[in-house]
């Protein structure tokens, strides 16, 4: 179904970009910092895997740089550096610190600093249940066109990536890691299989004169 669960640093960084760049603060880096000591942190220790978790926590920043030109031209990138350490004695007490660089008005500059201590499996349980029972759902939902049959809906499409960090999408499927699109997206789509409009937060009917 995808790459790795998305529990907490990268969720939050989710959130944290999306709200940086949205308001016209130019991110300029993200620096992320972990160390755990249990399975996970232990599988890391292994170059592949680290690479793996690597990819998958740098990409997560990397449509919404993309959906702004004005503020990101072509080929232009925020510094992202993304650090995991296995640290045995802490076990499943994940440690983490993040810290957002951005450009501001005149030259300025802004940073957050962000630590964060969980316990991993717990967080990561509850999305295990969340995915299993979605994946089933989704997997009853048909849909058609006005030129095609009923037929099974692709199961994991962008559905599933409000959990997962790297979902399993077809190709040239878009990507969005935007976490509040993300959650729209799922909503939506049980809306409709509910016959309900999707919401679409413009309230036009208290906007008319």
């Amino acid at each position: 179904m995808g790459d790795d669960f998305k529990t907490g640093q990268t969720k939050f960084k989710s959130v944290v970009t999306d709200f940086l760049i949205s308001s016209g603060l130019k991110c300029t880096a993200v620096t992320s910092y972990n160390h755990l000591g249990n399975n996970d942190g232990k599988n890391l220790d292994y170059e592949r895997c680290f690479r793996s978790k690597q990819i998958s926590k740098s990409s997560v920043i990397d449509d919404m740089v993309g959906l702004n030109p004005v503020l990101y031209p072509k080929g232009e990138h925020p510094d992202h550096i993304v650090v995991i350490k296995y640290v045995p004695t802490v076990g499943d007490s994940k440690r983490a610190l993040d810290e957002y660089d951005s450009a501001i008005f005149c030259g300025g500059e802004d940073i957050i600093s962000v630590h964060n201590t969980c316990e991993d499996s717990l967080l990561a349980a509850p999305l295990m249940l969340d995915l299993v029972i979605l994946m089933e759902l989704f997997t009853r939902v048909q849909m058609k066109t006005e030129t095609t049959e009923f037929g099974n809906m692709n199961v994991v499409c962008s559905v599933l990536s409000f959990l997962l960090k790297a979902p399993r999408v077809p190709k040239g499927t878009p990507v969005i890691n935007s976490l509040f699109q993300q959650r729209a997206c799922m909503e939506n789509i049980l809306r409709a299989c509910r016959g309900l409009p999707p919401i679409n937060h413009m309230h036009l009917e208290w906007k008319m004169p």
